[in-house]
Formats: C-alpha cells, sequence, structure tokens
C-alpha cells in the first residue's frame, strides 16, 4: 500500500472507493479520453486491494466496513504522518509554506480536477468568459460537475446551494470567495439559490448562546446580501427558524439520519463517544438542502432538480456522505465546485480565523487597519535586503500578498506581470504590498457601503420562506 492507504481509515478507503467509482461512471458516461478512463479503473483496482488489506473484506457499495474494521486512534501518529496535510470541516493545517497540496487532496477525497477542457466547456455553456476564480484554479475541484452541464445543455434546470457558519459578527474576506463565485453563477446560469446558515451548529461547536448564534446569522446575511444576490431568485435560511416550520426539509433530515450509521460519522468526521449528540446529528442537516424537495415553496415538491454545491474543499466530507446516502433515499446526488482555502495573512498554513482579528482583513476594516495589517503581517516571499531581492527576486508562491491578489485583481496580464517582476526582483515586497492595499481598501469600502443599504426588511424579504422565479 501507499503511505497515504495505510494513514486511511477503513471508513475513508470506503469513502474513496465509493467517490472513486462514481468517477469512473462519470467519466464513461461524458466519453472522457480512454487514457483518463483506464487511469481512473486502475485506480480503482487499486483501492479495491487497500480496501482488502485493511479490514479483510472484499468492498461492497452499500455495506460499510464492519465496527471490526475500524482503526481507533491508539495515541501519537507514526513517524512521517504529520506530513500529511489536515482537512476536515474543523481544522485546515500544512507543513508546506505554498499551502495546501490540492492535486494530492483530490486523489484523498476521489474528486475530479477541474482542468482546462472543463473550464473551457463551462465557458461554451455560459456564453461569457469563466470567472477568475475558474480560470486560476481557485476552484480546482469537482463531483459531477460535466452532468450538471449535460443537462442544463438539455434545457434542463438546476440549483445552487452554498452556506455559512455564522461565529461572529464580522466576516472576513475570505469568507466572501464562495458567495463571489455563487452569485457568479447565478447570474450566468439563471437560476435559483438557497444558503444555509447554519446557526445551529455553532451553538453546538462553539461557547456560544443560542441567541447570539441566531444574531450573528442575521448580520453575516447582511453581508451576504450585500454581495449583490437577486431577492427574486435567492432564499436565505437559518436553521433555528426553518426546520421547525418546514415538515418537508425536517422530513429529509429524518431519512437521512435513518441511512447513516454512528459508525459512519465517526469515521467521516472523527466524532468521539464524548461529542454531544447535536453533533452526530448535525451532519444530516447540512445534507438536506442538497435535495430540491427540502424546499416546496420553490420547488413545488419536486424531487428531481440537480443540486450544485460550490465550496471549500473542507466542507467536502459533509456531501461524500450526502452523495451516499441519496440513491438510497430516492434523490439525485448533488454536484460540487471545491475552492481552495483563503490563506492566513501571516501565510499559507492554515486557512483564516475569525477569532484571530491580526489572521484576517475583516469587511469591517477602515482603509487604515488594512494598510496597518497588510504591511505588518502579510507574510513576504521576499529577500531580507534590497539588493538580496533585486539579484535573486522574491517568491510568489509563498507570498500571501500575491496569493491575495490572485483572489481579487481581475485583470489577468497585470496579475502576470506583477508575478514576473517580482519574480526578477524589479518589483519588492514594500511595492506588492501596496499594490495589494489599493487593491483592498475600494473593494471594502465598496462592500461596506452597498452593506449600509440593507435594511432589516430587506433581510426578511431575503430570509422569508417563499416561491422564486424558476423555471424547470
Amino acid at each position: 500500500m501507499t503511505d497515504r492507504t495505510e494513514a486511511m481509515s477503513p471508513l475513508e478507503l470506503y469513502e474513496s472507493l465509493m467517490a472513486q467509482g462514481d468517477k469512473v461512471r462519470a467519466l464513461k458516461t461524458a466519453k472522457a479520453d480512454k487514457t483518463e478512463i483506464d487511469a481512473a479503473v486502475q485506480l480503482l483496482l487499486k483501492l479495491k486491494v487497500d480496501y482488502k488489506q485493511v479490514t479483510g473484506q472484499d468492498y461492497k457499495a452499500g455495506s460499510p466496513p464492519s465496527e471490526s474494521s475500524v482503526v481507533h486512534d491508539n495515541g501519537p501518529a507514526a513517524d512521517g504522518a504529520d506530513d500529511e496535510d489536515t482537512v476536515d470541516p474543523w481544522n485546515v493545517s500544512t507543513t508546506n509554506a505554498k499551502g495546501v497540496d490540492y492535486d494530492k487532496l483530490i486523489v484523498r477525497f476521489g474528486s475530479s480536477k477541474i482542468d482546462k477542457e472543463l473550464v473551457d466547456r463551462i465557458e461554451k455553456v455560459a456564453g461569457q468568459k469563466p470567472h477568475r476564480f475558474l480560470r486560476r484554479g481557485i476552484f480546482f475541484s469537482h463531483r459531477d460537475m460535466h452532468q450538471v452541464l449535460d443537462a442544463y445543455e438539455k434545457n434542463k434546470s438546476f440549483y445552487l446551494y452554498t452556506g455559512r457558519g455564522p461565529s461572529s459578527e464580522a466576516m472576513h474576506v475570505g469568507h466572501l470567495i464562495p458567495f463571489i463565485f455563487t452569485k457568479w453563477l447565478q447570474d450566468v446560469f439563471d437560476i435559483p439559490l438557497v444558503i444555509q446558515m447554519t446557526d445551529d451548529e455553532k451553538y453546538l461547536w462553539k461557547d456560544l448562546t443560542l441567541e447570539d448564534c441566531h444574531r450573528f446569522a442575521v448580520e453575516n446575511a447582511k453581508d451576504i446580501i450585500a454581495c449583490g444576490f437577486d431577492v427574486n431568485k435567492t432564499f436565505i435560511f437559518s436553521d433555528l427558524d426553518y426546520m421547525g416550520s418546514s415538515r418537508e426539509f425536517y422530513t429529509n433530515v429524518v431519512k437521512i439520519q435513518k441511512h447513516v450509521t454512528f459508525n459512519q460519522v465517526k469515521g467521516i468526521f472523527g466524532f468521539t463517544d464524548s461529542d454531544c449528540i447535536g453533533k452526530i446529528s448535525f451532519p444530516a442537516i447540512q445534507a438536506a438542502p442538497s435535495f430540491s424537495n427540502s424546499f416546496p415553496q420553490i420547488f413545488g415538491g419536486r424531487k428531481d432538480i440537480p443540486c450544485l454545491i460550490p465550496c471549500a474543499i473542507d466542507q467536502d466530507p459533509y456531501f461524500r456522505m450526502t452523495r451516499d446516502v441519496a440513491p438510497r433515499i430516492g434523490y439525485p446526488k448533488p454536484a460540487l465546485l471545491h475552492s481552495t482555502f483563503f490563506p492566513a495573512l501571516q501565510g499559507a498554513q492554515t486557512k483564516m480565523s475569525a477569532s484571530d482579528p491580526n489572521s484576517s482583513i475583516f469587511l469591517t476594516d477602515t482603509p487604515k487597519q488594512i494598510k496597518n495589517k497588510v504591511n505588518k503581517h502579510a507574510f513576504s516571499g521576499g529577500k531580507d535586503t534590497v539588493d538580496e531581492h533585486r539579484k535573486y527576486g522574491g517568491n510568489p508562491d509563498v507570498d500571501v500578498s500575491f496569493m491575495y491578489l490572485t483572489f481579487f485583481l481581475e485583470d489577468d496580464e497585470q496579475l502576470e506581470k506583477i508575478r514576473q517582476d517580482y519574480t526578477s526582483g524589479a518589483l519588492l515586497t514594500g511595492e506588492l504590498k501596496k499594490l495589494l492595499i489599493e487593491t483592498l481598501q475600494p473593494m471594502i469600502a465598496e462592500h461596506q457601503e452597498r452593506r449600509k443599504q440593507v435594511t432589516d426588511e430587506m433581510v426578511k424579504q431575503f430570509m422569508t420562506p417563499r416561491p422564486l422565479n424558476f423555471n424547470c
């Protein structure tokens, strides 16, 4: 076995096998290149061998490994195991200054790379230039995006689902990434969107009151609305509000709960016997918006409308579970588009934290605060002295200011020139930071101005269950 599979639990191997099987079927359906199909089949066969070596059982779809096969935590990791990136819904870390190795993560999670062919196809179907997040590989991985495009080309619509865990009043720029991209998808494909505010999740995981979590959900909704979503096509909901008022939504939660064992959620999410039962049952709540009949006011009870979920890759475990359950309860599997992580100012080893004000540029920061944070805290890929930098150049791959420009600077040619000038030493670290400051200050000021225009009445309108403009 490879080091990677040796480090995986039986349940992780089982999930990877399910995902790889999905990938092989998708490639065959899409009539992909034979070399690509053969490579996917070879990986599937190898995973089956690894699974049998780890569990002593042959892999069988729909039959997860037994309790006796599960590897429990028996102490410190073996030497070298800490080289593996940590990526789960609550923790992201790596020892690599360039950040998480996303190619390895694609293999580990069993997803598919967003390659040039897919980006070109999205451009063709959308009828316009792909979003910079697609052009630059910020959204880098997918599940079943080809099937979504196949359906759309046959005039079959789909809907979008994304979410936000409201743990504080203020959001930072990293939180905007899925919403910026989701708005582009909504505009391009002219489709409805549901946004789940998981205030219940934050109450279960954080030392916060229910009242605070719900208040944060409403405040965060204002920042989301300020991204420019169409009220006629967008429903934002708090779990605390919606699950108690929608029989259909809760029915789907219960269906999902019945088809996922405690053994499975322990393997997928790392829950322990000391975790509260609310955490153990929560994944079913995050899964439920993936199914269209959870929103009868929008889709009229139809359960066959496909769902596309743009999210950061750390949320994928929820939807691997969802995709496993979907066919067993008679629903289509949701498709996904995965983004990379937005790095902390201190470097790409971790993602930003809302609890550390100096790790993030917040949407409430003043121009002066933005300037000070970038100048003081943004990790540099430059050399120690000007002379050394001029001679040897800087490393844009580890420089946080350049990483941020990759997210927010629209002009591809300008970005490439900045990369070349920094690499050659023609552009100094201070000058690069100045370019970032000049990009962020107006962007955040404009967002703050739009947020001021969001009234309580507008929030109520977005968060009221109602019909949306939707042509199926």
